[in-house]
């Protein structure tokens, strides 16, 4: 009899750790969209603060400051570049 009680509170103690699990996945999921929400749509260039334009250049695709202060890159695509 006591074998069936423990194995019945192994069960509710199981099923409440899956809602509790479930509970925490819909909050962080909750948590992401708002940030996702918050975050900004386009980079801006660090130097004169006017936003960043995507352009491919010689293959490349960057993030390119139409005031001419510089030009960002993915590390890999650097690399990329310095092979060939």
């Amino acid at each position: 009899m006591t074998d069936e009680k423990d194995r019945f509170g192994d069960k509710l103690k199981q099923s409440e750790k899956a809602l509790e699990d479930q509970w925490a996945r819909q909050q962080d999921a909750e948590l992401l969209e708002k940030i996702r929400k918050k975050a900004p749509t386009t980079l801006h260039c660090p130097r004169c603060g006017t936003a960043l334009l995507d352009e491919v250049k010689g293959g490349i695709h960057l993030l390119a400051c139409p005031q001419n202060d510089g030009a960002w890159i993915e590390a890999s695509a650097l690399e990329n570049f310095l092979k060939k």
